[in-house]
């Protein structure tokens, strides 16, 4: 039996589940702010799958996703700064997810890993320069005794917008992008695993956003993007 390292589980700079704003946001999805129940591995299991699976939903669907918000400030990365904001890429939405879990005492950590888009926008093309999206966030979770992964980034409204599959996920099996949208088109490919970590690697992740995407953070700083009013302008073949 693994054991929990209270790590997995602590408020951090960047995973800051004692913000009161995340507090209320979790008491209102799956109730009070506690540790699952663990009077028995049956309470245990079910438990803290339903509340890590409501936690997803509420993540994936009421945060926008928008790949120009990613400001690289610190406080921009903060877990409650892309509740209260309600918009966020993948890496700040995953942290807020790693959040709300270790609220109700689920172990969590971000994970990350690089990934080809084979789907884009003309703009968000210009912006990036490369078809590779680096350090793109997903979370690890404890669940019925083993690792689970899970990736809340796509909200609902966007993914039927570009005809992409909305990411559900189960509480059993790994839940990461899909490699083919809807219309069976090349979207995303895993190139490379970068790790999870007990909180976010600021210092390492920020070095390569400004080294790899210097245009897309200068335009990230301070504002959110017209993501949702963009159209696809690379399908794959």
């Amino acid at each position: 039996m693994t054991a929990i390292d209270p790590a997995w589980l602590a408020a951090t700079e960047f995973i800051d589940h004692e913000h009161p704003a995340i507090r209320e946001f979790v008491a209102a999805r799956v109730g009070a702010c506690r540790p699952a129940k663990r009077n028995s591995r049956q309470t245990e299991s079910g438990t803290a799958k339903q509340q890590a699976l409501s936690l997803y939903y509420a993540v994936r669907d009421g945060i926008r996703y928008d790949p120009y918000s990613a400001s690289m400030q610190r406080e921009a990365m903060r877990a409650s700064t892309t509740l209260v904001k309600r918009v966020g890429y993948c890496v700040p939405k995953a942290l807020l997810y790693a959040a709300c879990l270790r609220a109700v005492g689920i172990p969590a950590r971000p994970g990350f890993a690089d990934v080809r888009n084979h789907l884009s926008t003309e703009k968000l093309d210009r912006l990036m320069g490369t078809d590779i999206y680096a350090w793109h966030g997903y979370v690890s979770l404890w669940l019925d005794g083993k690792w689970v992964k899970a990736t809340p980034a796509f909200n609902l409204e966007m993914c039927q917008r570009f005809g992409v599959l909305p990411l559900d996920f189960d509480g059993e099996h790994d839940s990461q992008m899909h490699p083919y949208n809807s219309s069976n088109q090349r979207h995303m490919e895993y190139v490379k695993q970068r790790g999870e970590f007990d909180d976010l690697p600021y210092d390492e992740l920020v070095a390569d956003m400004l080294r790899m995407y210097p245009q897309l953070v200068a335009v990230s700083e301070g504002q959110a993007g017209d993501f949702d009013h963009e159209a696809i302008a690379r399908p794959a073949a």
